[in-house]
């Protein structure tokens, strides 16, 4: 008889903490619960998509019948609550935390640096410890002491789906892999624990302990005895059906009748994509369906259940079978499990089921992966629908209407082949799978995906195809497809270079992807790379051309061949390389210590427990509302009214302009240039445009609300809008440039002109935007105070700026807004102007509710609304000598600024700045600020320099091209002396501090830059599908100081409170100033210094408390505030020393603790504050950087093998802190130069805005080989201690990977040039930023493949056989 289910109340448990639901809404998810019903704060909302890793927790189940717990990591955004009935949550504070102690993970995380702003960090640590966990389970050997049994590769693919925009995912990869058995810890790089010189026994002796037998228990005994309790569905509407029979009648039931909405729910991870906003009545929980869950391989198949999870699939896969599955067996289930694990990410795989990605792609059209392997694999499914069980092929069901609601997929089928081999024949079946996506390793939907499947005979005469099956995904399309007529084309057919050639025609014409598609001619172009990639190593051509026959053409001898003529099988191997070792070399002083020693961020190890509070973890107070902005959708329209949807009318309050109190401006931030409005008013002027504010009890009902609100637009009597600068200039919409601000041109273009070899006239590049992602999005706590006030936490970069426009919109004193930052979870120029709107609108909604309002603007509208970076147009003419020695340069610059002033005025100066790093001759420019109805663009790290320094770099390519000569001379031929820098830049350097010439020497020697060149020659002659390209790129940058505040506070036992106008945004400027503290207090007696560090706290911005902070931008705050400390300290120096000297002469030593205890009696004043004010505005900083790129020209694929770089750190205030700018700036800077596409729709409206159409760099798209060298150039007298800044300029030389991949295309261009099948230049052409998979292969040709068959076609048939 069978048992009976029990049911109950929702349990669970939370870091070993018991928790018991009696009713609960079903559609919260575990993150929203965590982080307004518990106090655990640290899983973080970064995206709500699942694209992140920021919310990542480890869930651990208990299985009653095998008495074994399973751990897997999940994303608590997509989690629903209901769905852990029984189940343990483990978070980063329930590892460890600051009372408790910390777990070795936060501890080698913070003596790693590998944790800057920290806002991702907890999820990191997540992600490494579910990894940890289950691989101390395995049965591997083992491992020594203080390591686990995780090897490294296995150590970086946990973390491969995190996302870190402040580090550069070196440190992270470091500290993970200090927990792998199998790791050379002389591979690891710079850290906190040991010296250089260690010996390999001490290093490991000085990392944190690591002891897997001692780990805590991820599962509470007290939950064990109700883990197999279903929820009780009288009391939630949360169904757990145990049978398909149940499942039917539940469908049957009157769950679904009068139009009774309901969800079938496995992991719920298809809400990361499509985003929900209805309601539903009921949900239904597939997961204890035994049948759903079945998974079965043996010699006739796989069969999967549509409840298996992606990974559980992947893991079974990967299995040794006891039964013999024959060679195609085995080589199918090899080939999709490495395909499966490029699809997300390792915490959504742990989720996300088979079935319901398989769901997605039938009804939704979603372009799933498994679709197109199931399609090429011939696989069958089976379904419960209304009218009973129903078996069909995969094709068959996505030929059909999207499924009903009433039909579920219940299971897979993937057919085995039998090996059919015999003396007379020797049949083999060939499968493989592909997918180019832009991460290799995936978190990233594919461009196109492919799975092909052939039965093929050898003989004699060649290789025969009997069968074959060709399917894509992917591509643009509504289903995987598969491609028919090619595939009666090859069937019966002797393969040869001809009939592949025919059929990769044929490929071109079947893989069409629909209007609208992006890069559609790539998409098709790859389909025929992956079919030529599959079938040419049958041709047998090889051979011949080995033999020297063809002069510059090869094999496919990088994608590795193995046939054995036993298993019948082929298995084309493609392995990914992990990131190799990297060097860190770090020239510190130790003069001004504290100052300058590499001391650990010092809340580094908080931040990985979770336990550091950004302003969303600050809990809500009684009463709070919640806001989210609604924001126009067209460019430019008159408003006449907003509508929301009826079941969002009850409990939301929509605040416009017309909520502005009397006296009150709609203002919604300013700059020095300008303000702009916090609501449109009448008219709507871009895509983006605040509307207004919609205010409810919940941040997802206001969400909803505000997405889901139909604005009313007139278009009537009103203008076309201006969206490109061309528009701009036609209707002379321009933004003025103060004189104040405008750069100044140099020497007299035409006499350069005149003096000119060669001339270039009217080249053009353009240059797109890029969003800053942040990994905390834009948010705000406004709180109604007594008297008229209001307390506002908010994450901005200028707490002043916000306080003056909160003050201006409600018309109060600015002293009755209170503004508050403590830390803030990234920044980069984004949350300086674009962060007073969101802190203005909710204090506007608090003072007009009378109650708490706060938001976390969620990451779709944040990146529509927030504008990026600057894009541009520029058109050059530049004149220059035989030699390469550029004579005169001038520039045509048309920049979008968008709609307001924002910062954009700063843009030319600063563009041009960094331009200069060359010696032009002459410098011309005619630079325009074009006004446009598109978001306000914005200032973002290196604004304006990071595309100067890449024009430059341009124009220097450009050259080089034309005159046929190497680039690295020409750059060379053009770098400054000593004294056209001073004419360039006004005399703001001294000799000795040119220091770039030096660095170009040392990184070419360093780098081998030279060597790997003439390597790089080699190699590229040798292959002819991969390319590769090296570039030495030099940074010149001229750095801004700007006054700055401070305030030193010595407390009655000696602690010591700084408060600063910096604020804390990741880049180490709380670190940096408490070691200033200690060393300037040290002065006193200089044995105390050391000891004074840990008697430091630096506390959050507090605009009543400091006064006239200013922004923390251009990587100067740190400097500039560690300067306004010391002057404090110079201070309280001057009084305590007399006093000193007085207890020493009376009791002969003194001690800090009873100094300030004798201060205390004697009234001594231990407060001091200062503001400073730099004597020398700017300076100059130096680097440069050596890069080398890989490229695949059938897919154009890059790889970024090695990164050199060397940086002119002055005296570092830091050099752990410095290092990790500079690589997180290097790698932000690939972002831009490689992977980040910011695509704007008709309207101008961002429609890349999601983790899943936005790219940014991850741990398997930044350099493998990561080399940074940190200069000590000595004392430099107009700094702050020597120091310098490291923030932006590394930016600029990511241009380096660029220019590398211009160099590695160039080189395939010469493939073709030799083959005789390229009419344009081999060198000039131009290669768009960013330089991601569809412009690679495009400048490569996107027929390339195709061009190598028509040149071995060509040559006589004697050639062949």
């Amino acid at each position: 008889m069978e048992e009976t289910q029990k049911t109950g109340n929702l349990v669970f448990a939370v870091n070993g903490e018991r928790f018991e639901l009696p009713s609960v809404d079903p559609s919260t998810t575990l993150l929203e619960f965590l982080r307004s019903e518990t106090c655990f704060k640290s899983p973080k909302l970064g995206c709500g998509e699942g694209g992140c890793g920021a919310c990542v927790v480890l869930i651990s189940k208990y299985d009653p019948k095998f008495k074994k717990v399973e751990d897997f990591s999940v994303s608590s955004c997509l989690t629903l609550l209901c769905s852990l009935n029984g189940c343990s949550i483990t978070t980063s504070e329930g590892l460890g935390n600051t009372r408790d102690g910390f777990h070795s993970i936060h501890e080698r995380f913070a003596g790693f640096h590998a944790s800057q702003c920290g806002f991702c960090t907890p999820g990191l640590c997540m992600s490494l410890f579910s990894a940890l966990v289950n691989a101390d389970k395995g049965n591997k050997p083992d491992p020594p002491p203080g390591f686990s049994r995780l090897t490294s590769s296995e150590a970086e693919n946990a973390i491969a789906g995190n996302l870190c925009r402040c580090t550069g995912y070196r440190p992270i990869s470091d500290a993970c892999k200090t927990f792998a058995a199998d790791i050379d810890i002389e591979d690891l790089g710079f850290n906190s624990f040991w010296k250089k010189e260690d010996s390999k026994e001490i290093k490991v002796s000085k990392l944190p302990p690591y002891d897997p037998t001692k780990n805590f228990s991820t599962y509470p005994e007290f939950l064990k005895s109700e883990s197999a309790t279903n929820l009780d569905s009288s009391k939630y509407p949360w169904y757990s059906p145990v049978s398909i029979e149940e499942l039917r009648s539940l469908l049957n039931s009157n769950v679904t009748e009068n139009g009774a909405s309901f969800k079938l729910i496995v992991g719920n991870t298809g809400t990361g994509y499509y985003k929900e906003t209805q309601r539903y009545d009921h949900y239904v929980d597939l997961r204890h369906i035994p049948e759903l869950s079945i998974i079965k391989r043996d010699q006739t198949g796989i069969e999967v259940g549509a409840t298996v999870t992606i990974s559980k699939f992947i893991s079974v896969l990967k299995e040794e079978s006891n039964i013999n599955l024959g060679s195609y067996g085995k080589l199918v289930s090899q080939k999709l499990a490495d395909h499966m694990e490029k699809i997300a990410s390792p915490f959504v795989r742990n989720s996300a089921s088979v079935g319901g990605n398989l769901v997605m792609a039938q009804k939704n059209g979603f372009p799933s992966d498994i679709a197109t392997l199931l399609l090429g694999l011939s696989a069958t499914v089976s379904l419960m629908t209304s009218h009973g069980p129903e078996n069909l092929t995969w094709e068959e069901l996505l030929s059909r209407p999207p499924l009903d609601s009433k039909t579920v997929l219940l299971s897979v089928c993937i057919p085995f082949k039998k090996d059919q081999s015999s003396h007379q024949t020797h049949s083999t079946f060939l499968f493989e799978s592909y997918r180019a996506a832009p991460r290799p390793h995936g978190n990233a939907l594919a461009y196109v995906n492919a799975a092909f499947q052939a039965d093929v005979v050898h003989s004699k005469n060649g290789v025969l195809i009997n069968n074959i099956h060709l399917a894509f995904g992917a591509y643009g399309t509504k289903h995987a497809t598969r491609a028919k007529k090619v595939e009666e084309f090859l069937t019966g057919k002797l393969l040869s270079v001809y009939v592949l050639y025919e059929a990769l025609k044929l490929v071109k014409l079947a893989v069409v992807p629909e209007d609208g598609t992006l890069h559609p001619e790539y998409r098709s172009s790859l389909a025929v790379s992956y079919v030529f990639e599959f079938l040419y190593p049958l041709t047998d051509v090889h051979s011949s051309i080995s033999g020297g026959l063809l002069d510059g053409i090869n094999d496919i001898s990088d994608v590795e061949v193995s046939e054995s003529s036993n298993n019948g099988c082929i298995s084309q191997g493609r392995k990914q390389t992990l990131l190799s070792s990297s060097k860190q070399v770090v020239e510190f002083s130790t003069e001004y210590s504290p100052v300058g020693e590499p001391l650990k961020k010092i809340e580094a190890a908080m931040q990985a427990t979770g336990e550091a509070v950004y302003v969303d973890d600050i809990p809500s107070p009684p009463n709070c509302l919640h806001g989210a902005f609604i924001y126009s959708t067209k460019p430019l329209a008159g408003v006449k009214g907003i509508q929301l949807e009826p079941n969002h009318l009850k409990d939301t309050t929509i605040i416009t302009y017309k909520d502005i109190p009397t006296g009150g401006a709609n203002a919604g931030a300013v700059s020095p240039f300008g303000s702009e409005p916090l609501f449109a008013e009448d008219l709507s002027r871009c895509a983006g445009d605040r509307i207004a504010f919609v205010v409810a009890d919940s941040q997802r009902s206001a969400d909803v609300a505000a997405r889901t609100a139909l604005i009313e637009y007139d278009t009537t009597n009103v203008d076309s809008p201006i969206l490109t600068v061309e528009e701009a200039v036609e209707k002379s919409s321009f933004i003025q440039v103060p004189l104040s601000v405008q750069p100044a041109q140099i020497g007299d273009f035409s006499k350069g002109m005149a003096e000119a070899d060669q001339k270039i006239h009217s080249a053009e590049l353009r240059l797109g935007s890029e969003y800053h992602f942040y990994m905390e999005t834009q948010t705000a706590l406004a709180i109604p105070d007594e008297d008229n006030c209001m307390v506002v936490y908010t994450s901005s970069q200028c707490p002043e700026n916000s306080q003056s426009m909160i003050a201006s919109c409600l018309g109060v004193p600015a002293h009755n807004i209170r503004v508050i930052t403590r830390r803030l979870g990234g920044a980069f120029g984004g949350k300086f102007i674009k962060a007073m709107p969101v802190s203005t609108a909710c204090a506007l909604a608090a003072y007009k509710l009378r109650r708490p309002v706060r938001i976390y603007v969620n990451r779709n509208s944040d990146m529509i609304m927030t504008g990026g970076r600057h894009p541009m147009k520029v058109t050059y003419s530049v004149g220059f000598k035989s030699s390469g020695k550029i004579t005169a340069l001038h520039l045509d610059i048309l920049i979008n600024a968008g709609i307001t002033v924002d910062m954009s005025p700063i843009i030319p100066s600063y563009l041009i700045n960094t331009l200069k790093k060359y010696n032009w001759g002459a410098l011309s420019f005619d630079i325009k600020l074009c006004k446009t109805n598109l978001t306000s663009k914005t200032i973002m790290r290196g604004p304006g320099e990071v595309q100067g320094s890449y024009i430059a770099e341009a124009i220097i390519e450009h050259v080089a091209s034309l005159l046929s000569i190497e680039v690295d001379s020409v750059r060379n031929e053009n770098v400054h002396t000593f004294e056209s820098l001073n004419l360039f830049y006004g005399n703001v350097v001294a000799e000795r501090e040119y220091t770039l010439p030096s660095i170009l020497d040392k990184l070419a020697v360093s780098s081998s830059f030279f060597q790997r060149s003439k390597m790089i020659e080699q190699f590229n002659q040798k292959n002819t599908w991969k390319k590769r390209g090296i570039s030495r790129v030099p940074a010149v940058y001229l750095a801004t100081q700007r006054p700055t505040p401070g305030k030193v506070s010595i407390l009655q036992d000696g602690s010591i409170v700084v408060e600063v106008g910096g604020v804390e945004v990741g880049q180490g400027l709380w670190t940096k100033v408490r070691q200033m503290t200690a060393y300037a207090l040290g002065s006193i007696e200089s044995s105390w210094a050391e000891d004074l560090v840990e008697k430091v706290r630096v506390i959050q911005a507090d605009t009543l408390s400091v006064v006239q902070g200013g922004p923390t931008n251009g990587s100067t705050t740190s400097e500039s505030s560690c300067a306004a400390v010391k002057l404090c300290c110079n201070i309280l120096v001057e009084r305590l020393t007399p006093l000193k000297k007085q207890l020493q002469e009376k009791n002969g030593s003194v001690d800090w603790p009873t100094l300030i205890r004798q201060a205390q009696t004697q009234s001594i004043n231990l407060a001091a504050n200062s503001y400073y004010v730099p004597e020398f505005l700017r300076y100059l900083t130096f680097g440069a950087a050596v890069s080398e790129v890989e490229i695949d020209a059938l897919t154009g694929e890059t790889t970024i093998l090695q990164s050199d770089i060397i940086y002119d750190c002055g005296q570092s205030l830091n050099p752990a802190v410095d290092l990790g700018q500079i690589e997180g700036s290097f790698v932000q800077g690939i972002g831009f130069f490689m992977n980040e596409e910011y695509l704007t729709n008709e309207d101008g409206l961002m429609v890349s805005n999601s983790t899943w159409t936005y790219n940014i760099p991850t741990i398997d798209t930044i350099p493998q080989n990561f080399n940074v060298h940190l200069v000590n150039s000595g004392h430099h007298e107009q700094r702050v201690l020597s120091s310098k800044t490291s923030g932006e300029p590394l930016l600029f030389l990511a241009a380096s990977v660029h220019c590398a991949t211009r160099a590695a295309i160039r080189a395939a261009r010469e493939q073709l040039k030799r083959w005789d099948k390229l009419d344009k230049s081999v060198s000039e052409f131009y290669l768009d930023v960013p330089a991601i998979l569809p412009v690679v292969k495009t400048q490569c040709g996107l027929d390339y493949a195709e061009k190598f068959l028509e040149t071995l076609l060509a040559r006589p048939p004697t050639c062949f056989k």
